[in-house]
């Protein structure tokens, strides 16, 4: 599997665990010029919280990660995300009352066992 089949399959089984939890996907790879949004959800109500989520997915080398998916994002990364968040909002005419960026982590283990880490609010200040 190739870094973009990884990516792809990722983002594929994020959104499979997201629509477990009942999340209703709002748009896949939204790009704009300054960059690109994974998966833009929103949590079912009643709170109904509009999140954008970041994925990152690794492939578990003979027990080996060279890094967990979730360190990948550094704060750069965060006011990337922060910013690309404000662009989807402005260029969809959306609100929300309740808005967050949240980060997916899939590990692909050497025997094709997939996980999902979850980290919510990584945004928050």
């Amino acid at each position: 599997m190739d870094r973009q089949s990884t990516g792809k399959f990722g983002e594929d089984t994020a959104v499979e665990y997201l629509e477990s939890l009942g999340w209703r996907i709002i748009e896949r790879n939204w790009r704009c010029p300054a960059g690109e949004l994974d998966i833009i959800a929103q949590e079912p109500a009643p709170c109904g919280t509009l999140v954008f989520c970041e994925v990152k997915a690794r492939r578990r080398i003979q027990d080996r990660l060279p890094v967990m998916p979730l360190e990948a994002i550094t704060e750069k990364k965060l006011r990337k995300l922060r910013e690309l968040a404000r662009y989807w909002l402005r260029a969809s005419a959306k609100s929300a009352r309740h808005i967050r960026i949240d980060a997916l982590g899939v590990i692909i283990s050497a025997d094709g066992a997939v996980s999902v880490q979850h980290r919510r609010g990584i945004g928050s200040r």
